[in-house]
């Protein structure tokens, strides 16, 4: 068991949001630069309290790019890494030392963003030049998977991804 000194859930989520040209099929992602870092990463940031994975993506989305997300297409990835908790800025969950990042993408209408104080910046960039950018190697996985994904390029289901996953655990 793990012992919680905040809100904060042992938990986080990377979201990608997407947008798709309908006459070219052009599909570009936005990617965002940290303020304080200076790096580029997709939007992501910590559960709280009993949230699940895909309420904590719809509030950290509404949270750095003011997007409503009521009625949003997610799509959840397979794409799962681990991050030290030491890169989370006072949190501390006893024994637990990596907590788990959970991946999705987010289908936009619009590429007009209003972002919060954590980013300075976004762009939207076609798949090999927002990678190109990306500063963490999960943020590049979970983005070149969504690609492939939204392309239909020799992809599995989630489902079995998960399970092939899970084998190992």
């Amino acid at each position: 068991m793990f012992e919680n000194k905040s809100n904060r859930a042992p938990f986080q989520v990377l979201v990608f949001p997407f947008f798709k040209n309908k006459q070219s099929g052009t599909i570009l992602y936005a990617i965002f630069r940290r303020s304080d870092l200076n790096f580029w990463q997709g939007i992501s940031g910590g559960g709280e309290n009993d949230e699940t994975l895909l309420e904590a993506a719809r509030r950290e989305i509404q949270e750095e790019t003011d997007l409503q997300t009521s009625d949003a297409d997610f799509t959840r990835l397979s794409s799962i890494a681990t991050i030290p908790c030491d890169y989370i800025k006072g949190q501390i969950w006893g024994e637990v030392i990596m907590i788990p990042e959970f991946s999705f993408g987010l289908k936009t209408n619009s590429k007009k963003l209003s972002l919060s104080s954590e980013h300075s910046e976004y762009l939207w960039l076609e798949i090999d030049d927002a990678i190109e950018k990306l500063k963490y190697d999960s943020n590049k996985s979970a983005l070149w998977e969504l690609d492939r994904r939204l392309k239909n390029i020799n992809t599995g289901g989630i489902k079995e991804n998960v399970e092939i996953i899970q084998k190992f655990l």
